[in-house]
C-alpha cells in the first residue's frame, strides 16, 4: 500500500465527512444551538420582568401598608375622640340625674317640713282651743286661771 494513495483516501474521507457533516447535521445542532439560546434569552428577559415587577410590586405593598398604618391611626385616633366624647356625655348626664335627684330630696324635704309644720300648726291650734274652753268652762277666777296656764305649760 501507498502512503500516498492511503493518506488521499483520508483526505477525501474526511473532506465527505465534513460535507455531509455541513449538510445534514451541522444545521440541526445550529438549529438546536439557536433554539437553546433563544430560550436562555426569553428566560433572562422573564426574569428581568420578573424583578422589575417585584419591585413595583414592593413598592405598591409599601404604599398599601403606609396607607393602612395612616387609616389605622385615623382611626384610633376617632376612637380615642368618640371615647373621650362619650365620657364627657356620660358624666353631663351623670351630673344632670345627680343635680335632679337633689333637687327632688330637696323639694321632698321642703314638703316634709311643711307637713311637719302644718301638723303642729294644728297641734298648738287644738291644744289652744282644748285650753281655750277649759278656761271658759271653769269661772273666771284669776288663781284657777293661773292654775291652768301652768298645767297646760307643764303638759307642754
Amino acid at each position: 500500500m501507498n502512503i500516498n494513495l492511503t493518506l488521499i483516501a483520508q483526505a477525501i474521507s474526511f473532506a465527505i465527512l465534513i460535507w455531509f457533516t455541513t449538510k445534514f447535521v451541522w444545521p440541526y445542532l445550529l438549529n438546536a444551538i439557536e433554539t437553546r439560546q433563544k430560550t436562555i434569552a426569553d428566560g433572562l428577559a422573564a426574569a428581568e420582568r420578573g424583578k422589575q415587577e417585584l419591585d413595583v410590586a414592593t413598592q405598591r405593598s409599601a404604599e398599601v401598608v403606609n396607607d393602612a398604618k395612616q387609616k389605622a391611626t385615623s382611626i384610633i385616633a376617632q376612637a380615642e375622640k368618640r371615647a373621650s366624647e362619650i365620657v364627657e356625655e356620660a358624666k353631663a348626664n351623670a351630673k344632670a340625674e345627680g343635680d335632679r335627684i337633689i333637687t327632688g330630696a330637696k323639694a321632698e324635704i321642703d314638703q316634709e317640713v311643711n307637713r311637719a309644720k302644718e301638723g303642729l300648726r294644728q297641734q298648738v291650734s287644738a291644744l289652744a282651743v282644748a285650753g281655750a274652753e277649759k278656761i271658759l268652762r271653769k269661772e273666771i277666777d284669776a288663781k284657777a286661771h293661773a292654775d291652768l296656764l301652768n298645767t297646760i305649760a307643764n303638759e307642754l
